[in-house]
């Protein structure tokens, strides 16, 4: 009689660790919601709305450097 064949498990959990001067716990994005977008962070953060994608990378880096 054969083996039972087994499922592989999961991947290894990766660690990851934020970039190299990105406060640890905080990763902002953009989010883009129609003709807006606006900057969001892991910490719950959340800037205004915007039409110039620019000024919400703005306002996500920002909010990094006071994290």
């Amino acid at each position: 009689m054969a083996p039972p064949r087994t499922a592989p498990g999961p991947p290894p959990a990766s660690t990851s660790t934020p970039p190299p001067g990105q406060p640890a716990g905080h990763s902002a994005t953009t989010i883009e919601r129609g003709s807006f977008c606006l900057a969001r962070c892991t910490c719950g953060w959340s800037g205004p709305a915007r039409r110039s994608r620019d000024r919400a990378r703005t306002d996500a880096a920002e909010h990094l450097a006071t994290a």
